[in-house]
C-alpha cells in the first residue's frame, strides 16, 4: 500500500465521519423560547429569571406592570 492510497483512505474516512452533518443548537434554542411578552411579542428562553423579565418591562414598557406583559409566567 503506497502513501497515496493511505492518504486517500484517510480522506475517505474523514468524509464519512463528517457526513453526519453539523451539530447546531439553533433549532433547539428556537423551540425553548416559550416565554413571550404580550405587548411587544419578544420571546425569551424558558430558563430566564423573573428579574430579567422585570427589567424588560421597566426598560421597554414604562407605565405597564409585569402581569400585563407576562400574564402566564410562573417562576420555576
Amino acid at each position: 500500500m503506497g502513501n497515496g492510497q493511505k492518504a486517500q483512505m484517510k480522506r475517505d474516512r474523514a468524509a464519512k465521519d463528517k457526513a453526519g452533518g453539523a451539530k447546531s443548537q439553533l433549532k433547539v434554542n428556537e423551540a425553548a423560547k416559550n416565554v413571550q411578552c404580550q405587548v411587544c411579542r419578544q420571546t425569551f428562553l424558558l430558563t430566564i429569571r423573573q428579574r430579567a423579565l422585570e427589567e424588560h418591562v421597566e426598560n421597554k414598557h414604562t407605565g405597564k406592570d409585569f402581569k400585563s406583559c407576562f400574564p402566564t409566567y410562573v417562576p420555576a
